[in-house]
């Protein structure tokens, strides 16, 4: 029991029998007695008193400061359980905010760093105010900072409407703005609601086209020139020594019949590297300069089968089952570019499935979903890791020891020369590649 305590008690104690003994002189009509023990009574209790409100008065001081969040008090425990508890919850709470308040400059840095445009909005009374956005955002509409989310409808009009049109929900879409009365930029927009109980937020993400293409474009455009100079790099390197190894055995004055062979056998390797190399130029050729396609009203389904019936020979010999679904559809399209694009998948597929020592099946589908004509090549091969499967589609990337790895480049080429695009779909066990064309 601490001190405070006890002198409390103490004063308790003697208003008490104070009071008793005052209540005894004033039953004896003794009145002086009685007047000094009424006031010693009155004295423990407001003394007994002060000592508690002290006590109150300092826990609210410190409630009250948590309330506000005025973390600028040092308190000190006082030996009392009321204070001490205050204290602690004061020192814990400061403790949380100094968290928060560096968990949110941290989240706020990394916001900022983004390459995106990012803001986020928070209902409050049915009025929606800016939590916050990234500088990012601001500077793609060229536009100030603001609290107030209808402030932003006088600077850039057309965006805000757009967010409205979606009523702070879950959407995606692409759109064109004027921004400063100039000419019209093309944005890809994302809204997504979080909701709890309490608060009800919009983050809405903003990014230009032009500015995802350039990225994809460079990334690209990094990727093939590592390729080439690798290709270039391996196949140089040895011929360059290989010609000063000539060189040297040309400058003797007495060629050897050894050193004969060792230049005929050179040569040879010079000679294969130079095929190789020009292969890899012809491959390259063939990739850049895709011919244009000669388009004709053909059918999708006649292509199919005599792309099928040009690798039966593959099929047979590796025991592969073949299952088709075909639509009669008819496409606007070239038949030589389309079928050589079919033969590259069903090679792929041949290789994928070229391990199984259960079934090999090889599906492909004709069919129509939302105006768009779906060609399918399906196998239940090895599938394609996930490491690897956002590179498949760059030049001259190949996992087999034969490949070229120009097969699916060309072939997304020639697609996207159609107007439609091939996508890759993974299976449980397998690959899919899609083709979509435009319906006729």
């Amino acid at each position: 029991m601490n001190k405070q305590k006890i002198f409390w008690i103490i004063f308790i104690l003697l208003a008490i029998v104070c009071g008793i003994f005052a209540f005894d002189f004033y039953s004896q009509n003794k009145w002086i007695n009685f007047a000094l023990f009424t006031m010693i009574t009155i004295g423990c209790i407001i003394l007994a008193q002060t000592s508690a409100l002290s006590y109150i008065q300092k826990t609210e001081k410190l409630l009250l400061a948590i309330q506000k969040k005025d973390f600028s008090l040092f308190p000190k425990t006082e030996e009392n359980s009321l204070v001490d508890n205050a204290v602690k919850l004061y020192y814990q709470s400061k403790e949380e905010h100094l968290s928060l308040s560096s968990y949110k400059l941290l989240y706020e840095e990394i916001l900022n760093q983004l390459e995106i445009g990012l803001m986020i909005l928070s209902e409050k009374n049915n009025q929606w105010e800016v939590f916050y956005v990234n500088p990012i955002f601001l500077e793609i509409l060229q536009i100030p900072k603001y609290n107030s989310w209808d402030l932003y409808e006088a600077k850039t009009s057309e965006f805000y409407k757009i967010i409205e049109q979606t009523n702070y929900e879950n959407s995606q879409e692409f759109f064109d703005i004027s921004i400063n009365e100039n000419l019209k930029q093309s944005f890809s927009l994302r809204t997504k609601k979080v909701q709890n109980v309490k608060n009800r937020f919009c983050i809405i993400s903003l990014e230009s086209v032009q500015k995802i293409i350039e990225q994809k474009e460079k990334l690209a455009w990094n990727n093939l020139m590592k390729v080439i100079s690798h290709e270039l790099l391996n196949t140089l390197t040895p011929v360059n020594s290989l010609i000063q190894n000539l060189e040297y055995i040309a400058n003797q004055e007495i060629v050897e019949k050894e050193d004969q062979e060792e230049m005929k056998e050179s040569l040879m390797i010079i000679n294969s590297k130079s095929k190789q190399l020009l292969n890899f130029v012809d491959d390259y050729r063939q990739v850049a300069e895709l011919p244009k396609p000669v388009f004709k009203t053909i059918s999708l389904t006649n292509i199919v089968e005599s792309a099928l019936n040009f690798l039966k020979p593959e099929f047979d010999k590796n025991q592969i089952k073949i299952i088709n679904s075909l639509e009669n559809q008819v496409i606007f399209a070239d038949q030589k570019m389309i079928e050589r694009c079919l033969i590259n998948l069903y090679l792929n597929a041949i290789y994928a499935v070229a391990d199984n020592y259960s079934e090999r099946i090889i599906k492909t589908e004709i069919k129509t979903f939302n105006k768009r004509i779906l060609l399918s090549v399906e196998d239940n091969g090895i599938g394609i890791s996930n490491e690897i499967k956002d590179k498949i589609f760059l030049p001259f990337f190949t996992t087999r020891i034969s490949g070229s790895g120009i097969g699916l480049t060309l072939s997304k080429s020639i697609i996207e020369a159609h107007k439609g695009y091939l996508n890759y779909k993974p299976l449980e066990k397998g690959s899919r590649f899609e083709i979509w064309f435009v319906e006729q």
